[in-house]
């Protein structure tokens, strides 16, 4: 009985990694994919979809939830190790990009469903670690701002929405957006654009 139990849920985790994985191809192909067009696409009868998420926008919720955790691992990774605060939020902007490319046509999506101040919440501990970062650009002079580190956050945050909604409307390139992304919060937060520019190149030419 226990063998077939864990291999009924073995299959049950596959069937649902499978319909997420299908389920954000599909919404970035179409984001008005529905419930039936994400079942035929992942191989499944609808009932199964529904087994695993008891609607679209639990669906998508879900997939919300693994893009904050993919931008939560891209920003601790990029900062692990880095000393310097400028350089550890210049790293932490470039790698966050390049994970939250992969979902930006899903947030634009998810702020219809999830709500802007249910992406804000999941945000949160992200967030927080950002402000201790900007915090310590501010006492060491790196940025001149007359945004207090809580609200420069903010600010941050919604300029990363603004570029990928940039990018969804076609009016810059994708694989520009995370440079332009970067030196745009960094230059909005009083660097110096000569400084910006030397940072982002020297970051961006190490591995």
């Amino acid at each position: 009985m226990t063998a077939m139990t864990t291999g009924n849920s073995s299959r049950a985790d596959a069937n649902r990694r499978r319909i997420l994985d299908v389920a954000l191809a599909e919404l970035l192909r179409d984001p008005d994919a529905s419930m039936d067009q994400i079942a035929r696409a992942a191989g499944v009868v609808r009932r199964t979809v529904y087994g695993h998420f008891p609607s679209r926008e639990a669906l998508i919720s879900t997939l919300t939830d693994e893009a904050v955790q993919a931008l939560t691992e891209a920003d601790s990774g990029a900062r692990s190790g880095v000393t310097d605060a400028a350089e550890a939020l210049a790293r932490s902007v470039l790698a966050m990009w390049a994970a939250a490319d992969r979902y930006r046509l899903l947030v634009a999506l998810a702020q219809r469903t999830v709500t802007v101040q249910g992406i804000r919440e999941r945000l949160a501990p992200l967030r927080e670690d950002k402000v201790r970062l900007l915090q310590r650009c501010l006492d060491e002079g790196v940025f001149s701002s007359p945004l207090p580190a809580p609200a420069l956050a903010y600010a941050q945050e919604q300029m990363m929405f603004g570029v990928m909604e940039a990018v969804n409307d076609g009016l810059i390139p994708a694989e520009e957006a995370g440079r332009a992304a970067t030196l745009t919060l960094l230059t909005a937060s009083g660097m110096p654009a000569a400084e910006a520019g030397d940072l982002v190149a020297s970051v961006s030419a190490k591995p």
